[in-house]
């Protein structure tokens, strides 16, 4: 297992703390993240698209506006709101690294971060073997970051053992 520098995890708690207040607001959330991940069924995307449950910050605006977009794409979302969501995204296998402003578990993988609906829908019907999908921090352009200065940005998946790589790449300016 790799060692993770101080500086590393000083910046990943800095970061998800931005979001939030730091205090805890439901003690149970993490283990609620880990058992669902464990127990989400398989399903095909041709079914109706599974509930995401969205770990996020009451204060953070930008999660809400991504939790419309998944709304808007189909998805139900059941939307909880901590003041500390660092043990969710422990317990849940996200890197620091990879780390954005909320949390989605969906049909066991882990959706982190402002990932565009299509790439998650896509995700969840090729069903590779991966832990999850995250666009690490809050580019502009992404789902819920719409704004001026829009840039292209990637989406990136990961093992079980710690391998990046790109799963999409996406350009919102197009």
């Amino acid at each position: 297992m790799t060692q993770l520098r101080p500086s590393i995890i000083f910046s990943f708690l800095t970061f998800v703390a931005a979001c939030g207040t730091g205090d805890a607001d439901d003690a149970g959330a993490a283990g609620e993240a880990a058992t669902t991940l464990a127990a989400s069924p398989t399903r095909a995307v041709a079914d109706a698209l599974p509930r995401a449950l969205v770990y996020k910050t009451p204060s953070c605006g930008c999660c809400n506006l991504w939790v419309d977009h998944m709304r808007e794409a189909g998805f139900e979302v059941d939307a909880r709101n901590l003041n500390d969501l660092i043990p969710v995204k422990i317990d849940a296998g996200v890197p620091p690294r990879m780390s954005s402003c909320h949390t989605a578990l969906i049909d066991g993988y882990v959706v982190e971060g402002h990932i565009p609906a299509e790439h998650v829908k896509r995700l969840l019907e090729e069903r590779p073997d991966v832990v999850g999908i995250a666009v690490p921090g809050m580019p502009i352009g992404s789902p819920g970051m719409e704004g001026i200065g829009a840039r292209p940005y990637q989406v990136l998946s990961w093992d079980r053992e710690g391998n990046v790589e790109v799963y999409a790449e996406v350009d919102p300016r197009r």
